[in-house]
């Protein structure tokens, strides 16, 4: 991808940020959100946090242990001290993704009402 393309894109993100929140200053005083518009915005946000929870988690599982058993082959005497980091790795990355399902779960009750 070339510089300028980069930069058409980071431009093009900066000034979608900067546009997006005007839209909600925009709304008069007497056309506010109704309880309808917190609950389906609350249902998107958890069909987003589980979304993303999943796909971090799964990510970062898959490139720590790419990143250990590379180390493995490379030098298989060090396995004992690389194997026990990776797995209490593991488990904090997938500390992460639960935490994300339990806002997940809480955005959906808050949802359902």
């Amino acid at each position: 991808m070339s510089t300028s393309k980069k930069l058409a894109l980071a431009a093009l993100t900066n000034a979608a940020t900067l546009v997006v929140p005007i839209a909600a200053f925009a709304q008069d005083d007497k056309a506010g959100s109704n309880l309808f518009d917190v609950r389906a915005w609350a249902a998107v946000g958890a069909g987003i946090a589980i979304g993303l929870a999943v796909l971090g988690g799964a990510l970062g599982q898959g490139r720590a242990a790419a990143a250990a058993l590379e180390g493995i082959s490379r030098n298989p005497g060090a396995s004992s001290r690389i194997q026990t980091p990776m797995i209490l790795g593991l488990a904090l990355i997938e500390s992460l993704v639960l935490i994300g399902f339990v806002i997940a779960f809480w955005l959906r009750n808050v949802a359902a009402g």
